[in-house]
């Protein structure tokens, strides 16, 4: 990127967050991506400049290596022309979600992070002519907390997010309680990864959107009408999954549509496409935990029905929802267990805060804080080393907790060789596919306390939730001291 030729024409808005904003160019496979703050909080250049170095070293020296190589991609550091980022600062500024405005993109500093753009393919570095999907999925936590630290009973039945749903709705983040469970989606059964991604596809949220060209064309919204937002799904589609049945429109030939992705969805996600060393890495053993969560409608259906859940088949070692749930595994005490290891270490640099930089808090995230990581015991010898480490470990399982899973499709030419391209078939043609992984930034250290306290409201509002539902399920009964009149109609 030729850094002092920079034409704001050539790019347009792509997305934002809580912390940062995208860019991507029209072009070219790459993005930048911009950190974002309140208006009246500015930070020195030499702190921006810091901040982003760290994300990087981080996504490189550590996320590559449980992650492996093909499906981290760390990007670098640019620093870029101010009266570009200002005029670029303006052009986007009236496609920016009104929810996202409380916070500027920052215009001061001219640092920014220049990544591939993953909503394309990552075997080329410019626009392809050809018709190119991203599927973008946030799987969330895929296990049921194991660890002997767990305080209420419930947690070792009903997963996270299950429960964080019935928060989310009496909070008025979303309307209605998703049916998606990332214990089937982790499954690695085919039939509850079907559902799970059905589900998704039903109630995106914030957990599941799909590019075109590299454009939003679905999620990322309040869901509307299903219907009517799957039949426009399913014109999308079509270039990509024409119905085997031969139907051009109409319900049926938007369900087989879907059908289709469903399946294709899967098998990208059984498949490895990184032969990395350290593929076998495993944080725990996988029969610590139940498999199953009782929360999930799927679950529950079977209960229902006298029917056994299906055979949990795993996941292949070497895919990538495989390392993310390992990943996610480094928090083997649960956050019951692991909050007065954080208060040890606050009592710690309370008296010596200049040992924060020593303890590497805030970085540097290199081999050595890598090293650390590897360190599964969970026997505490009442150490500072102890509880820093177990720490450390669960802001990295945080971080895999929410990250995205990005899986872009395009169909092969009939001519065409594969090479060195992965290829899935479908029923219509065979579709190169890559699959990476986003949003790696590493959780902040002060974000412990809000988690603890969040853990403790959403369980206490699932609580709730049930006991309501228990209570509107039984039948009222008249008590002793209620009057009771009968009313005798002449026949």
């Amino acid at each position: 990127m030729d850094e002092g030729k920079m034409d704001e024409n050539e790019w347009v808005y792509h997305g934002e967050g809580n912390k940062s904003l995208v860019v991507a160019h029209a072009q070219r496979c790459v993005v930048l991506r911009f950190l974002k703050f309140h208006p009246n909080r500015n930070k020195a250049s030499e702190e921006i400049l810091q901040h982003l170095q760290n994300i990087v070293d981080f996504s490189k020296n550590v996320m590559k290596q449980f992650f492996g190589e093909n499906y981290v991609h760390s990007g670098e550091v640019v620093q870029l022309p101010l009266d570009f980022v200002k005029q670029l600062c303006l052009k986007i500024q009236s496609e920016r979600p009104e929810s996202r405005c409380d916070k500027d993109l920052d215009t001061l500093s001219g640092y920014a992070m220049c990544l591939p753009n993953l909503t394309r393919l990552q075997t080329y570095h410019f626009v392809e002519h050809r018709p190119i999907l991203c599927v973008e999925i946030k799987p969330k936590c895929g296990f049921i907390p194991f660890s002997s630290d767990v305080t209420q009973e419930l947690k070792r039945k009903v997963c996270r997010y299950c429960m964080h749903q019935h928060l989310k709705v009496a909070t008025g983040k979303w309307k209605q309680i998703s049916k998606y469970c990332p214990l089937d989606l982790y499954s690695g059964n085919k039939q509850r990864m079907h559902f799970a991604l059905k589900s998704l596809l039903q109630e995106a949220q914030n957990n599941l959107k799909i590019f075109k060209n590299g454009e939003l064309i679905y999620g990322g919204k309040e869901a509307r009408d299903s219907v009517a937002d799957w039949s426009e799904l399913a014109y999308h589609l079509k270039p990509f999954f024409f119905p085997s049945n031969g139907l051009a429109s109409g319900p049926h030939c938007t369900r087989a549509v879907i059908r289709e992705l469903v399946h294709v969805l899967t098998r990208v996600l059984l498949t490895s496409t990184d032969k990395s060393r350290l593929g076998t890495w495993r944080a725990v053993p996988n029969t610590q935990g139940p498999r199953a969560c009782e929360a999930s409608p799927f679950s529950r259906q079977l209960r229902c029905q006298g029917k056994n859940p299906p055979e949990h088949s795993g996941l292949p070692k070497g895919c990538l929802l495989y390392k993310t749930l390992q990943v996610q595994m480094l928090d083997m005490l649960d956050i019951d267990g692991l909050y007065p290891l954080y208060s040890r270490v606050e009592r710690y640099l309370q008296d010596f805060p200049e040992q924060r930089k020593t303890l590497q808090i805030d970085g540097p995230y290199n081999e050595s804080f890598y090293q650390k990581l590897l360190d599964l015991s969970t026997e505490d010898d009442g150490t500072l080393a102890y509880a820093l480490t177990k720490v450390q470990q669960y802001r990295v399982a945080m971080t895999a907790k929410d990250c995205s899973i990005m899986i872009t499709l395009s169909p092969c030419l009939q001519d065409e060789s594969p090479g060195q391209r992965a290829v899935v078939p479908s029923s219509k043609s065979r579709l190169a596919f890559s699959v990476s992984v986003l949003d790696l930034d590493l959780k902040p250290y002060e974000s412990i306390p809000h988690q603890y306290t969040l853990d403790g409201k959403i369980v206490s509002y699932y609580l709730k939730a049930v006991r309501a539902k228990d209570a509107a399920a039984v039948p009222p009964r008249f008590t002793g001291n209620e009057d009771c009149t009968l009313v005798l109609h002449k026949v």
